[in-house]
């Protein structure tokens, strides 16, 4: 591998912002696209259990009903892809065996040698509550979140982290009620509008001296 330069990231972080209007006309092409989703799939996790799907939306009739339990914001309908990432709301036994059987099928080996991994894991979530471990799942998105806009500030792609929606009204329309899955956080990507004033104002953020400290 070949590293980007410092300055190529910095540009590229700098670039970025969260969009508040997008151009309607204009999609990610399928290359790039299908590189953005690798980098859902190649997210860290805790445990590397991965309590998490998601949905990219294409439809824009489905996008439209959206809207209006999104705010009112127009960032879900006018992009090209949303991305609505979906947290798991529980951890059982037969999602760490599904892991386990995962490991052995990429590293080789077996199940059986992976005993006291899946032991250590099966007894962490014996210990916490459901309400503990669908907070846990829901902050393992917020990770895959950045590294999507990330990755997308990287290949000349716009985002938008949205927390502004209604979780419920979003489960239900996506046939979410019910499963084991429910509506964490969203991210509109696609291509600013000319027109967004947001694009070209300065970032508001707090110096180096005042957010970083070193022992």
């Amino acid at each position: 591998m070949t590293p980007i330069s410092t300055t190529q990231i910095l540009d590229s972080l700098n670039w970025r912002y969260a969009t508040k209007a997008f151009d309607a006309s204009k999609t990610i092409p399928a290359e790039t696209w299908a590189a953005l989703e690798e980098s859902l799939i190649l997210t860290p996790s805790s445990f590397g259990l991965q309590p998490w799907k998601f949905l990219v939306i294409t439809d824009k009739a489905l996008r439209e009903q959206l809207v209006p339990h999104t705010w009112n914001q127009r960032q879900v309908a006018d992009c090209s892809h949303l991305v609505v990432m979906l947290a798991k709301k529980n951890m059982t036994e037969a999602d760490v065996d599904q892991f386990i059987h995962r490991i052995a099928e990429v590293r080789g080996g077996t199940s059986d040698a992976l005993a006291g991994y899946k032991g250590m894991m099966t007894g962490f979530f014996a210990k916490v509550t459901p309400d503990f471990i669908a907070g846990w799942a829901k902050n393992q998105t917020y990770i895959a979140l950045g590294q999507f806009m990330g990755s997308a500030a990287l290949l000349g792609i716009d985002t938008c982290p949205m927390e502004g929606f209604v979780p419920t009204q979003y489960d239900e329309i996506l046939g979410l009620t019910g499963t084991d899955y429910t509506t964490s956080v969203l991210v509109p990507a696609g291509y600013r509008s000319p027109d967004d004033k947001y694009a070209t104002l300065p970032k508001v953020r707090f110096e180096a001296k005042d957010v970083i400290e070193h022992r």
